[in-house]
């Protein structure tokens, strides 16, 4: 398997399927690159090369003790970058992804990306714009004494099987906990601190490249209202697609629609 080996010794997972443009992924908390599989699939059979890497302390990466913050994502994504020089590429984040495409597009700049997909994305940051420190306090005592159950619980919300009309799917959630237990447990419960406290302000101001940003009405683990229309006031080059209905998960629940949208901005077509 691929990998790639940061500063501090932490080995980074990746795969990279295909040819053509690159679009490199970032996954949301606590999963790993296994959760874009949908969209790596459709865009890797439509010509495009489709890269995405475990977050450290992620999935296959390497289970760090430190490092576990949006800078050292960065950083670490500044690599895979650098490793595989890429170029005119279009980033993808979902999540905490979205904090750390953010925070990449600040503090590396733009002269290697194309474009930015803010998916259900945590910019410009979860506690400066109202959620209570409360709250991710309880994720931290759910992770740290059980969060093996902690997953499978979470993905009620995260998925919005808690809604009229859902038809939950064994599958998924059993493929979320697996993502969520393969990660170690020390970086996922610091990159609690770093989804939640991160302030990305200064970083989406400085985005001079077109960015879509994408987002559930419904959306229960990011409230759309604290989320993405703040960032499309910070934005300098942004279109907003809202999904009527949509969870946090949609990139599951909504692959289809989100696939096809996904191509068109890509491809610089109306995003409907």
């Amino acid at each position: 398997m691929p990998y790639i080996t940061a500063a501090d010794g932490t080995d980074i997972f990746y795969k990279d399927w295909g040819t053509g443009q690159p679009i490199v992924f970032s996954h949301g908390w606590p999963l790993s690159a296994d959760a874009w599989d949908a969209q790596m699939l459709f865009l890797g059979q439509h010509g495009y090369r489709v890269i995405a890497h475990d977050r450290r302390g992620h999935g296959r990466s390497a289970q760090s003790w430190n490092g576990n913050d949006m800078d050292t994502y960065a950083d670490d994504l500044q690599l895979l970058f650098e490793t595989l020089n890429l170029t005119n590429a279009v980033m993808i984040g979902h999540s905490t992804g979205g904090g750390e495409v953010a925070r990449y597009l600040g503090r590396h700049g733009t002269s290697r990306v194309a474009k930015a997909v803010l998916l259900g994305a945590v910019p410009p940051g979860l506690i400066r714009n109202g959620v209570p420190m409360a709250a991710m306090d309880d994720i931290r005592a759910g992770v740290a004494a059980n969060r093996s159950q902690f997953y499978l619980d979470l993905t009620t919300p995260f998925y919005g099987y808690n809604r009229d009309g859902a038809q939950p799917s064994d599958g998924v959630r059993q493929n979320f906990w697996l993502q969520g237990m393969m990660g170690g447990h020390k970086p996922q419960y610091d990159c609690i601190k770093a989804f939640s406290e991160t302030d990305f302000t200064e970083d989406l101001k400085q985005i001079d490249i077109p960015v879509l940003v994408a987002h559930g009405d419904d959306d229960q683990i990011v409230p759309i209202d604290l989320s993405a229309h703040r960032s499309m006031e910070l934005l300098p080059h942004a279109t907003l697609k809202i999904y009527p209905g949509a969870p946090h998960g949609l990139a599951t629940t909504h692959a289809a629609q989100l696939n096809a949208d996904l191509l068109a901005f890509i491809k610089g077509e109306d995003v409907g």
